[in-house]
């Protein structure tokens, strides 16, 4: 008999559909609410993304998970409520959890210590604790939306169970070492990040949206030209990047797309075809790891009156200096056509922060300019140089798709692209610490739309004090001021848009975010995990505030 692998996930929910996500040992039919799909194969692991269809708008459904006819899900004797979901539009306000970074590890010490006492110390999964609240609260005020807004697993920091899988495969003394060289090593580690049995059953009752950050596949993943050489001139690189593409297609990306995006996916029918679709899926991560500027892998959702647009601020980057841009003209041109339209919110997702405290973004301008050249080759070697020690590379040392992606705001929100929406929020990640600004624009602007940079980072995955007290320094005044100063040195022209801080922060915990939608209403919760004792915690509020 077929056993359960991985998941159920459940990826995406309609008004009158939704799919759920399986991993299976083994080739078998897999139904849902009497819908079913057979598994196909890569690397001899076998998965379904079953479309379920014929569902009634604005209800709850319970579902079950059967391989070849014999239910696998829900597991016996399961501490938890059935898995299920209502599907849009929700009669209840809407609800999306959001936010970044968790690395799978034990919930017992030394893992749960903070980082101050132990190296290996990640605290209290923050996810973790969001899935055991949930258990005792009704249906209703479960989250409509899950987003994981990148460093979904950590590839270079793998788990305990991973490390001891790769160690029984080959020598990790060799190069990557302790990193995920394969497809094999991936699908384990993925295994150990959702299998464990609370967040297993989150993922299987909350409706997912996912992206990859630098994490998924490797610490300062695309930086820049001169990285990515060096990168290719080692004996593991390619072999690795193309397993990271494949399993993060196989596990993270075919979930984020709606039904009808499936069928219009011709790798999905290819790889479904035949017997084994690793040659084809294969080929394609091949051809995607060959360049800086690859397949798209930004993606929509509509939740009722809400838009989420969801951008790959990582593998599609243009590096070349002097031209450097965090998405290439194609998908651009995408984002531009899914922001367009009348909804009530407007919520732009990418892993990494569009703004960040105004110091840290006059440096990361600046480092761009040097490093482009601006004060010559010397400069510009040292430049590269501090780019990569301080991850130098979020949307500030991106200048050309910073000012565009300010100017798309600023069209939306004045209702030039359509009704201008109550509320553009970008929803950001990955540097673990969580804040939130209100933008401002120049006069003349004719911005009605309220908006605003939220930032959630991480789930699992805390700075130590040291760290925290150069973030702190980075968003201060003083920085602000010698930054600008530098930049304006370097010839970057200021940015188009202001934003400040209305609230206390930054907050370092392990966290999660929240926003709930009602009509033109938006209110934003951030939680930090609290522990209890060594093993377990709470979620504490420490931020609302109405965005709109």
């Amino acid at each position: 008999m077929a056993k359960l692998v991985l998941g159920p996930l459940l990826r995406y929910v309609g008004e009158t559909d939704a799919t759920v996500w399986v991993e299976t040992d083994e080739a078998c039919e897999v139904s849902v609410l009497g819908s079913t799909d057979r598994t196909f194969c890569v690397y001899g692991h076998h998965y379904a993304l079953v479309h379920v269809e014929g569902l009634e708008r604005g209800t709850d459904h319970t579902y079950e998970v059967h391989l070849d006819a014999e239910r696998v899900w829900p597991e016996a004797g399961s501490r938890f409520p059935p898995s299920g979901f209502r599907t849009m539009p929700a009669a209840s306000p809407l609800r999306i959890a959001f936010g970044s970074c968790r690395v799978a590890a034990p919930h017992q010490p030394p893992f749960s210590l903070r980082k101050d006492e132990d190296d290996r110390g990640r605290e209290i999964d923050a996810l973790r604790l969001l899935a055991l609240r949930m258990r005792d609260l009704p249906r209703d005020e479960w989250p409509d939306l899950l987003l994981l807004l990148g460093d979904q697993v950590y590839a270079d920091e793998i788990s305990p169970g991973t490390r001891s899988f790769a160690e029984s495969r080959r020598d990790t003394e060799e190069p990557p070492g302790e990193r995920v060289l394969d497809y094999e090593e991936y699908s384990q580690l993925y295994g150990e990040s959702w299998g464990e049995p609370v967040i297993r059953w989150l993922l299987s009752t909350v409706p997912s949206a996912m992206i990859f950050d630098d994490h998924d596949v490797h610490d300062d993943w695309n930086i820049s030209a001169a990285w990515v050489e060096e990168m290719r001139a080692t004996g593991w690189w390619e072999q690795h990047l193309v397993a990271a593409m494949m399993s993060y297609w196989v596990y993270q990306h075919i979930g984020n797309l709606t039904p009808a995006a499936h069928r219009d996916l011709e790798l999905l029918e290819r790889v479904k075809a035949g017997p084994d679709g690793t040659g084809p899926l294969r080929e394609f991560a091949q051809q995607s790891a060959s360049g800086t500027d690859g397949d798209r892998w930004s993606y929509c959702r509509d939740l009722g009156s809400t838009r989420v647009v969801v951008i790959d601020s990582r593998a599609g980057r243009v590096l070349d200096e002097g031209s450097r841009s965090m998405v290439d003209d194609e998908e651009w041109e995408w984002i531009e056509r899914h922001v367009s339209g009348d909804f009530d919110h407007l919520l732009i997702a990418t892993s990494l922060p569009f703004l960040l405290g105004e110091g840290m973004h006059h440096v990361e301008a600046w480092s761009e300019a040097v490093a482009g050249g601006a004060w010559g080759s010397l400069a510009a070697k040292l430049a590269e140089r501090a780019r990569r020690t301080v991850d130098l590379e979020h949307w500030a040392a991106f200048q050309k798709s910073f000012h565009a992606l300010a100017g798309l705001q600023r069209s939306v929100g004045s209702g030039e692209r359509g009704s201008a929406p109550a509320s553009i929020v970008t929803l950001s990640g990955d540097v673990h610490h969580a804040y939130l600004f209100e933008v401002g624009f120049p006069r003349g602007s004719h911005v009605k739309s309220a908006v605003w940079q939220a930032v959630c980072s991480p789930y699992r995955n805390p700075l130590d004090s040291r760290e925290r007290r150069v973030i702190r320094a980075g968003m201060s005044r003083p920085a602000a001021a010698v930054g600008r100063l530098l930049a304006r040195a370097a010839g970057v022209q200021d940015p188009p848009i202001a934003w400040r801080q209305l609230d206390d922060g930054p907050w370092f915990d392990n966290q999660v975010a929240t926003l709930d939608a009602d009509g033109r209403r938006l209110v934003m919760r951030l939680e930090k995990a609290v522990p209890v004792d060594e093993d377990d915690g709470r979620l504490e509020c420490v931020l609302e505030r109405r965005l709109a």
